[in-house]
């Protein structure tokens, strides 16, 4: 009787499934590796589309894709672009969708709740870790872009389409914003693959759903008869990072769409917690 009084007086919840754990544990995961490696050779990809390919006359309009091959910084500037609409929701929803719904599909959710490991405690380890490789996900591309367009195009200013450039100093601070934006604009995402991977045991309905409901709100920003609602819209504010690499940036548009991710995805996580705590787990 007192070894168990002695263990449960030493019992700490903070202590149980550390953040180190959870993080080797997806580190080691397969899916982690083909995702960072793909997210890698995608630089390689277009470097060598842009050597083969030949450029178009758009009638004298000078687009970011245009520059693409103008220094490191604009090869950067453009593999996040072509980005940013649909692969890197991929990495988000796969790994905050598969974190929870995995473990109830392999059976062994339970027996972590049995450790015994808090429900609070377990959603929020999972959910740390997966937010932390998804922007992990978000600053592999553009630094291996960054290299790989520097060892092609040299280091140079950011051509701006528009005219004018920024030096690489300052090309590089903006580039850093353009990546904290698109990792805040996605959280949307995590909260819905989160959400769904406590509602489901099939991992695959979790990721699924999350990139599924993303197009949704994608092709929903695209009906211009909607009008101001696309304003409540994520992905009408999905490409406002471009506003911070003019000569003069203006953050307005990245303030709301920061402000409408971070409002849902609140929602999101709070209906995951909230739902995850109520859950008859079985599996």
């Amino acid at each position: 009787m007192s070894t168990l009084t002695e263990v449960a007086s030493g019992y700490r919840t903070r202590h149980t499934l550390p953040l180190r754990v959870e993080l080797v544990r997806q580190l080691k995961r397969r899916r982690t590796l083909v995702m960072g490696a793909i997210l890698a050779l995608l630089p390689f990809v277009l470097l060598i589309a842009f050597a083969i390919g030949t450029p178009h006359d758009r009638n004298g309009q000078v687009t970011l894709m245009d520059t693409a091959t103008a220094s490191g910084a604009n090869f950067a500037a453009v593999n996040l672009f072509v980005s940013v609409g649909f692969l890197l929701v991929i990495p988000v929803a796969l790994f905050c969708g598969d974190t929870v719904a995995s473990e109830a599909g392999w059976s062994s959710l339970r027996y972590l709740l049995a450790a015994p490991v808090p429900r609070a405690r377990l959603l929020w380890s999972k959910l740390v870790v997966a937010l932390g490789m998804s922007l992990a996900a978000m600053v592999l591309l553009p630094v291996v872009a960054l290299a790989v367009g520097t060892a092609a195009y040299g280091w140079g200013p950011l051509q701006i389409p528009t005219g004018g450039a920024l030096d690489s100093g300052t090309a590089a601070q903006r580039l850093l914003v353009v990546v904290a934006y698109v990792f805040v604009s996605q959280l949307v995402t995590a909260g819905l693959a989160f959400w769904l991977s406590t509602k489901t045991d099939a991992p695959l309905g979790a990721v699924g759903g999350a990139v599924g409901l993303t197009i949704v709100g994608n092709v929903l920003d695209a009906v211009t008869a909607l009008g101001h609602w696309r304003d409540f819209l994520p992905a009408h504010w999905q490409f406002a990072w471009a506003d911070a690499v003019q000569p003069h940036a203006e953050w307005s548009g990245m303030i709301q769409g920061a402000a409408v991710s971070v409002s849902y995805a609140l929602v999101l996580f709070a209906l995951a917690f909230r739902g995850f705590a109520r859950k008859d787990v079985v599996s």
